[in-house]
């Protein structure tokens, strides 16, 4: 429990950390015959625009390999990187596309990756999805599978995530969620039932931005088990992985 007030008061503390500023808008010129503007940053998002051959586009922003353009129109929307790679600048010479840097990472929306460790003496592998809502807050969706000597069992949870300094290229963040876990004794011998409890948790991590759109991303949580006896169970985890982002 004392856990998990620390973790209530340096998040507390942390709400108003700065963010870096990104880099200024810049011009394009359309080399191919046309352009595709989607309305989002992804290839799922509908074509609802097209730019021709010749016209100047501003250059807004960067997510990953989308970037958001406007026309001489006005008309603001996302172009992917391939075709972004075929623009040329305004005296001429081909626009240089980066790979996705740490001002892309510092940017993202998105996140999802695989751990594994350790569950109390268990073997977990763990994936999870991220949305970000601002550089230094994320909501999560977690899936583990829990492999043992006497018993399996999987866990999912819901957790929330703050990041104290997410302009640093190695960042510690503090995390608390709410799930559920179902644990399935191996024994054949003696008749014992399946187990399903309400859990919550509370840890820390650190991120490192490594290069392009991945992640490494290393933490430990302290569970409480809420179980139908009399005494609740305490159940520490250590767990490390790759992430990326989009």
């Amino acid at each position: 429990m004392r856990l998990f007030i620390l973790i209530l008061v340096l998040s507390s503390a942390w709400l108003a950390t700065p963010v870096m500023a990104r880099s200024q808008p810049y011009q394009v010129v359309v080399a191919d015959p046309y352009v595709e503007v989607h309305s989002g940053p992804g290839g799922g998002y509908p074509i609802f625009h097209v730019v021709e051959r010749g016209e100047e586009v501003e250059v807004l922003k960067r997510r990953t390999d989308w970037f958001k353009v406007r026309d001489a129109r006005g008309v603001e929307g996302w172009v992917d990187a391939r075709s972004m790679s075929r623009t040329v600048q305004t005296d001429g010479r081909p626009a240089r596309i980066e790979n996705p840097d740490l001002g892309d990472y510092l940017d993202r929306r998105r996140e999802a990756g695989l751990q594994v460790g350790d569950f109390d003496g268990a073997d977990i592998i763990s994936a999870y999805a991220a949305w970000l809502f601002t550089p230094n807050l994320s909501a999560e969706l977690w899936g583990s599978r829990i492999t043992g000597d006497f018993s399996n069992g999987w866990m999912a949870n819901v957790n929330i995530v703050h990041t104290a300094f997410p302009d640093w290229r190695i960042s510690p963040y503090a995390t608390l969620g709410a799930g559920v876990i179902r644990i399935d004794p191996k024994s054949t011998l003696v008749a014992s039932e399946d187990r399903t409890d309400q859990l919550a948790h509370a840890g820390l991590g650190l991120r490192a931005h490594l290069s392009r759109q991945v992640l490494l991303r290393a933490e430990y949580k302290s569970y409480v088990v809420f179980t139908s006896r009399d005494d609740n169970e305490e159940i520490s985890q250590w767990t490390a992985g790759f992430s990326f982002f989009f």
